[in-house]
């Protein structure tokens, strides 16, 4: 690996599209998810906001609100677990004091572990502070029976933002809840799926946040159950999502969904003005340099297409990567896209949804009086015959491709990595922590590895060579052949580092699994093995899958 000092861990500013702004400052906040066992499972107590609210009017919500400097000064009126750490205790009772503000619920207990109920409830004054009303009736808060569920940060599109823990408890027996109506109105006992569907009907107002958590609710049959899956304290999950235009509306996406890594590449402060639409008529701007030209062969193995990507502007010159099949409509919207100025034309691998189209390219650059070369790795005697490719100029591993703009230099580092083809390369952008990476790794489905020019062994150790040049060059995001930018800024979840840790540990369990079976089934083979290795996946793509499995049997063969 070169030794080089770490590359400023960001796209340069001055070519990203849009100018920077700092989001609006986040205010600390805790809200609650009260539940109950209903008849036909989880129900949890909503409310709905008044139309005056300065966030969400009119949403239903669960009950919850700003935390307050009192609250991180009552611990020793609360009732707490041994796990439970200072910070959680006050959200804990920041939800506590909220829910009895606007809904009458009171989580506290008497000193012999009663918890309270209406009649304890009718002898407090809701206008009054909460704490000292508990410390004269010598009683405690319960917080301890309070577990922390999610975490959400508000979008940074918002004017008003909240750092903000969604909390769990069970609903007190013997209690009923009563709005204030004034803050919150209506109060009522439903199902997470009932609410969502009211919600899909456009019968049932509630934002992004609240959404995305009666869906995880979805999973669970009871509270206990809720409760059990929330007891090591930590967050099912963090978030702070982002949101673009799909369909001509607004839509936000969290973390772990495909189009997060793209909108943070594209809009990092958190503004909605990238479009999510595909589309092969024109090129979809990610960066001043950086363009997607998106083939039009979508498919079961292709996705939405082939993501042709053009590097450079007017005054570097243009490098095309990938120009895809050979679809010529195609091939004349990237010569057009580079304004006819092209230096280089790169192919990842020669699979035939990939180089094919170069060689018209080169031959349309040639009608116009421009010498370009065919780059990337020559295919190797395993590939099969449709994926047989020669370049005009063979890349190796470390070597780089310069364009020159102005004070601007693009570097695109060339990294042999086998797996997929055997000819397989990715390119990463030194100055803008950008990954390249062909079919290597791709957003919204796992690679095939497809023997004998796929190799498994191989896919796991470029997956780890890739893993240390991310870390050496900060890379950010990864523009896969296939789908949507992936990322996040670094040292965030799902940032380039990440992503590939985590398709690396996708495999490794798959190839666990696949052992087990083959352990298990030693007589077997993989038409026995396959429906068992690969229960998880639908039965129409166990055809593709097979090719995988060859791949991990034949690695877990090696290594015997």
């Amino acid at each position: 690996m070169p030794d080089q000092l770490l590359i400023p861990a960001m796209v340069r500013p001055h070519l990203q599209l849009h100018p920077q702004r700092s989001p609006a400052p986040l205010l600390p906040a805790a809200t609650v998810l009260l539940l109950r066992d209903g008849t036909q499972g989880i129900e949890v107590l909503m409310t709905r906001r008044s139309m005056s609210a300065s966030f969400a009017p009119g949403a239903y919500v669960f009950p919850g609100g700003g935390i307050e400097a009192a609250d991180a000064e009552v611990h020793a009126l609360a009732k707490r677990r041994s796990t439970q750490v200072d910070l959680r205790l006050t959200q804990a009772i920041a939800a506590i004091r909220e829910s009895f503000e606007e809904l009458g619920v009171l989580l506290a207990m008497h000193p012999d572990g009663r918890m309270a109920d209406m009649n304890d409830i009718e002898s407090f004054d809701r206008l009054q502070p909460l704490s000292p009303q508990i410390q004269a009736r010598g009683m405690q808060l319960a917080a301890d029976q309070v577990y922390v569920l999610a975490h959400w940060v508000t979008d940074r599109d918002l004017k008003r933002r909240f750092d903000v823990p969604f909390l769990v408890a069970r609903m007190p027996d013997g209690q009923t809840p009563v709005a204030d109506d004034k803050e919150q109105f209506e109060p009522l006992w439903i199902r997470p799926q009932d609410a969502l569907q009211r919600q899909r009907e456009n019968d049932f107002f509630i934002i992004f946040p609240t959404i995305r958590t009666l869906e995880r609710m979805q999973a669970f049959d009871s509270v206990d159950a809720v409760l059990a899956a929330c007891a090591n304290e930590q967050p099912w999950f963090h978030s702070c999502p982002r949101a673009g235009w799909l369909n001509g509306k607004e839509s936000r996406h969290m973390e772990h969904e495909q189009p997060f890594g793209e909108l943070a590449l594209t809009c990092r402060d958190g503004q909605i003005v990238h479009h999510l639409d595909w589309q092969s008529e024109k090129p979809v701007r990610l960066l001043a340099h950086v363009q997607r030209l998106t083939a039009p062969n979508p498919g079961m193995m292709t996705g939405p297409g082939t993501n042709s990507y053009v590097m450079g502007d007017a005054d570097s010159g243009f490098i095309v990567i990938d120009p895809g099949p050979p679809d010529r409509e195609h091939i004349q919207r990237l010569w057009q896209a580079c304004g006819g100025d092209l230096r280089f034309i790169v192919c990842t691998h020669s699979h035939p949804d990939h180089s094919p189209g170069a060689a018209l390219l080169k031959k349309l650059c040639a009608d116009h009086g421009v010498k370009v070369r065919i780059m990337g790795m020559a295919s190797a005697d395993t590939a099969r015959a449709h994926s047989h490719f020669v370049p005009d100029h063979a890349l190796n591993d470390g070597d780089t491709l310069v364009l020159h703009s102005g004070q601007d230099t693009h570097t695109l580092r060339v990294v042999h990595t086998p797996g997929h083809a055997a000819n397989h390369l990715c390119l990463i952008v030194e100055e803008d922590g950008l990954l390249i990476s062909g079919d290597h790794v791709l957003n919204g489905s796992t690679t095939v590895i497809d023997p004998p020019d796929g190799h498994m062994g191989d896919y796991l150790a470029s997956l780890d060579k890739l893993s240390a040049l991310c870390t050496q060059y900060q890379v950010e995001f990864i523009l896969p052949a296939h789908g949507y930018v992936l990322g996040n800024v670094w040292g965030e979840p799902y940032s380039a580092l990440d992503c590939i840790a985590r398709l690396k540990a996708h495999r490794l369990t798959r190839d666990a699994k696949v052992r087990r079976v083959m352990q298990a089934d030693p007589q077997g083979n993989p038409d026995s093995w396959l429906p068992l290795a690969y229960d998880d996946v639908p039965p129409h793509l166990w055809p593709v899958a097979m090719r995988s499995l060859l791949a991990h049997v034949a690695y877990i063969q090696e290594k015997q």
